[in-house]
């Protein structure tokens, strides 16, 4: 059986939400998020991807290498507190570039399967926007919107889309734990 994977949006649901992150230290984690994925990987046995939309790199607000510091930051400071991730893939393209990588739009979730070889029906996608519980209706996934970040405002938005409604990344593997048999 092909290890299961939960794809889970950056900013609002691991770190603090920011408007449009600039620089490295703007990152800080979600108290609890970064114990959230140690038992994701660990208790759960899920491969974790961070699936971000980042409009601002298509903007020329952000550069690439920009980005690409910001990302290692984050890693860095999940690292910290034991927590591995398996990648990140960023849409970098501006909401009106018409591309396939946008959430809602399937292709992060499709880089992802494609790289790791997941069954995407059988993956779990966490995050604080509609876009990212569309992601996961669009493949199949079992979908949760968390209430950090800009949960709250697009609840109404986003409920219909989500399996499930949680007030943040530690409570949806508390849901993930209980429904999704350890691998090994």
């Amino acid at each position: 059986m092909n290890r299961r994977f939960a794809l889970v949006d950056r900013d609002g649901t691991i770190n603090v939400e920011r408007d449009h992150i600039t620089d490295p230290g703007q990152i800080e984690l979600i108290p609890g998020s970064a114990e959230a994925l140690v038992r994701l990987r660990e208790e759960v046995g899920m491969g974790i991807v961070i699936v971000t939309n980042q409009a601002h790199v298509g903007r020329g607000e952000l550069s690439p290498a920009d980005l690409d510091r910001i990302h290692e930051r984050l890693l860095a400071l999940l690292a910290d507190e034991g927590a591995a991730i398996d990648a990140i893939l960023h849409c970098p393209h501006a909401p009106d570039a018409g591309c396939s990588c946008r959430k809602p739009a399937a292709g992060l979730a499709l880089q992802a399967a494609d790289r790791f070889g997941f069954d995407l029906s059988a993956s779990v996608v966490i995050g604080d926007h509609a876009a990212d519980v569309g992601l996961g209706r669009a493949v199949g996934a079992t979908t949760f919107l968390v209430l950090t970040g800009h949960g709250q405002e697009e609840r109404v938005s986003a409920e219909p889309l989500a399996d499930h409604v949680v007030p943040n990344l530690a409570a949806a593997v508390d849901i993930i734990a209980a429904l999704v048999p350890r691998e090994g």
